[in-house]
């Protein structure tokens, strides 16, 4: 078997691989990349991207049924789910997951379609179709993703879907259990709610999307219920039974056994990283006891000349995430001083309403002195009421000695965009005055962002 030469190589295409492959070649390096599946990754072909589409179907059914508001009165409103999915391949993922690719060739990246394993420290195998591969690396950056953790009491098979399978159904379902209360379990709740299925959540932790501020997690669980939506925590899954037409999960709560039934279970319990069929062993790299690689602040291995970015190293598994890791390693290959700062790493779920932090949480400065909390309501935002959706707040944490921004929460329309600013302001390390003196468009919902800043001084206009 031939051995190929290669400067860089980026195993997986996702929102990790693709943007350090584009970036070390903007840098002057000459990049490969292989991909097992799909250039983009999870996050474009069936993940982030289509949930998102199907989330915003879901709003326009749910939204034109009920405009009464508005005065506008619908009737015989129905749903073509086909033509839905249809819209969601074409027209969004196909379009974005081409346009990766384009941006790779244009770059001059070296695509090879086929799966990657080490063989030693320095050199890969590569299975493709047309055969295997002998690539010898300079440099190496792992960047495989995650896939959707098992659960031994619930097979995914039949009518027990995981995150793909859920996103791709072909027909609504009278009553969907979803298995997990993380980010992903509570938007799509909410979609599939907003479709007219009646929704269960099974939760085994205390509380579902347990990362944010209580009040913002108690205000979710509203419009949940609002909605009909259930939501039941700290349950132990036994085990699950599926016939032709239905599934029953058996669980405990509160020391009692119950038995739930529906047409269809969408399982989504978290992800775990994709390393084990890697042979890092051949290698010299290490993987921590949860699977993952660990790296240091810019990005490398134990070993020289490999490097690890997104799902598969400590920390959360945010798209996001992998893509601030892509740019740093791709800086650091190419000789330059970078290492990652999660300080402003957003986290955003596009739950109703919208939820989003940066920095720290409320709930982690309450009782301490040295902080002071700040909330505006968007009640009192002119955007936000002309929208009908003045539910939600902005609310800004700063230090009491400084007025320095050091967290927020966005909750409300648009929240995963007007943390963007909040999220720049906490990188420069600005204070709560900057925020104050920028003017913003009226009306825009950003400007409750001012107009809680100009609350943290002492100043508000509209409150």
């Amino acid at each position: 078997m031939e051995t190929n030469q290669k400067e860089i190589v980026i195993i997986g295409a996702g929102p990790g691989g693709y943007v350090a492959a584009i970036r070390a070649a903007q840098l002057g390096r000459k990049v490969t990349i292989i991909e097992k599946e799909f250039i983009g990754g999870v996050c474009l072909n069936v993940g982030c991207i289509p949930s998102k589409a199907l989330i915003t179907a879901g709003h326009h059914f749910y939204n034109i049924q009920h405009s009464e508001t508005f005065g506008v009165t619908a009737s015989k409103v129905s749903l073509d789910i086909i033509k839905m999915q249809k819209w969601k391949e074409t027209k969004v993922v196909n379009r974005l997951t081409s346009g990766i690719e384009a941006l790779l060739k244009k770059n001059k990246v070296e695509i090879i379609h086929g799966t990657a394993i080490f063989k030693d420290r320095n050199h890969l195998i590569v299975e493709t179709k047309e055969g295997s591969q002998d690539i010898a690396f300079k440099n190496v950056v792992i960047a495989t993703g995650s896939s959707p953790l098992e659960i031994a009491e619930v097979p995914m098979v039949g009518r027990v879907l995981d995150t793909t399978g859920g996103l791709s159904i072909k027909e609504i379902p009278k009553h969907l259990v979803i298995i997990g209360g993380g980010y992903i379990s509570s938007q799509l709740a909410f979609a599939f709610s907003n479709f007219g299925s009646k929704v269960t959540i099974l939760e085994k932790e205390a509380s579902i999307i347990n990362f944010f501020d209580e009040d913002i997690v108690k205000l979710v669980k509203k419009n949940y219920a609002d909605k009909g939506v259930d939501v039941i925590e700290s349950v132990e899954i036994i085990k699950s039974m599926q016939t032709d037409e239905i599934v029953m999960i058996t669980y405990i709560k509160d020391g009692k056994e119950e038995t739930i039934k529906s047409d269809f279970v969408l399982v989504s319990a978290g992800r775990v990283p994709n390393t084990i069929k890697l042979n890092l062993e051949a290698a010299g790299v290490k993987r921590l006891e949860n699977g993952r690689i660990d790296v240091d602040a810019s990005l490398r291995t134990n070993v020289e000349g490999i490097y690890a970015i997104g799902d598969i190293t400590p920390g959360p598994a945010f798209a996001h995430k992998a893509s601030h890791d892509a740019k740093v390693v791709a800086e650091v290959i190419s000789g330059k001083e970078a290492v990652v700062n999660y300080k402003t790493l957003p986290i955003a779920a596009y739950t109703e309403p919208e939820i989003a932090k940066v920095g720290l949480a409320a709930d982690e400065v309450r009782g301490n002195k040295d902080y002071k909390v700040s909330k505006f309501s968007l009640a009192g935002n002119g955007r936000a009421l002309s929208l009908n959706a003045n539910e939600g707040f902005i609310r800004m944490i700063t230090e009491e000695k400084t007025g320095k921004i050091a967290g927020a929460q966005v909750v409300g329309v648009s929240a995963g965009d007007v943390i963007a600013e909040l999220a720049l302001a906490i990188e420069l390390e600005m204070i709560a005055e900057d925020i104050s003196l920028t003017i913003h468009a009226h009306p825009s919902i950003a400007e409750s962002v001012m107009d809680t800043a100009e609350l943290a001084l002492g100043l508000p206009i509209h409150i």
